[in-house]
């Protein structure tokens, strides 16, 4: 079993490393159980990537659903035989992890994002889910009230989102509600087209808002934030270093899309680690 949990870390680091990096500041007793987890996210999230059309896309799913569920056999898969040791050892919920597959259904085809409220549900079952459940493995029962993980999830989820917004275009796919851009008189084909107009920076703009928004929420619950499921959340702490520079005058996501220095993206995360109030504040 430590194969498989070695390859979730590995795999972590490659595709996912903002989470790899807070996993660092986790206990070490918990990072592989974190890893097994964010690896399954990984997993799930890249299904419309491998796949060339939708019903391979929902058999994929579907698979997973099964193989959580112990109704069929992992066979050779790493991160599929590491999750179900983590979901046995920390009683994770089977009900939030179908909630995040068939919030995952949405990704296999190229349908309008209907509203905001649509899309802060679809980042509250993916994302916001997935911190939930790191904080369940934890917290080994602890858990943090009021839970800042749904508006932290909708804010890392929403960010994620806005910098990959050109490569979810050139592939048919746009994330911004249907409601965001008709108010900013705009459709989605101004998106598609890969261009760059004042209707769709206004539309971006009001998304940027929507997620510094719900940081504001969670920071007011990071008082009574349990210390020992911090790492769930330090994500989180570099939503405000993707969003500012989105914030400039000439900011063109066709042009030059959002990147970070890792050495940047560690300072904060360590300083988030040891001021959790840090996490809401960027």
């Amino acid at each position: 079993m430590q194969s498989a949990f070695t390859y979730c870390e590995n795999l972590v680091r490659e595709a996912d490393r903002d989470r790899f990096l807070a996993t660092l500041f986790a206990p070490a007793e918990c990072r592989s159980a974190l890893f097994a987890l964010y690896a399954f996210n990984v997993e799930v999230s890249s299904v419309r990537e491998r796949i060339r059309d939708p019903m391979a896309g929902y058999l994929r799913l579907q698979w997973w659903r099964d193989v959580l569920d112990r109704t069929r056999d992992a066979g050779g898969h790493p991160t599929a035989h590491a999750m179900r040791e983590v979901v046995s050892r920390h009683a994770l919920s089977i009900d939030g992890l179908h909630n995040l597959l068939e919030a995952r259904t949405f990704d296999l085809h190229n349908d309008p994002m209907p509203g905001l409220a649509a899309l802060d549900a679809y980042a509250r079952d993916t994302s916001s889910t997935l911190m939930t459940l790191a904080m369940h493995v934890l917290g080994n029962g602890e858990v943090a009230s009021p839970s800042p993980a749904g508006p932290a999830g909708v804010a890392y989820a929403i960010t994620g989102l806005l910098r990959t917004l050109p490569r979810h275009s050139a592939r048919g796919q746009v994330f911004v509600p249907e409601e965001v851009l008709s108010r900013h008189g705009i459709d989605r084909e101004a998106i598609l087209s890969g261009h760059m107009n004042e209707g769709l920076a206004l539309a971006l703009r009001e998304l940027r808002g929507y997620a510094r928004r719900q940081l504001e929420t969670v920071r007011e619950s990071l008082a009574a934030l349990p210390t020992r499921l911090i790492p769930a959340l330090l994500p989180v702490a570099l939503v405000r270093l993707y969003l500012d520079p989105m914030d400039r005058p000439d900011y063109n996501p066709f042009v030059r899309p959002v990147e970070v220095p890792q050495w940047r993206r560690q300072w904060v995360l360590w300083r988030a680690s040891r001021a959790p109030g840090r996490i809401a504040a960027g």
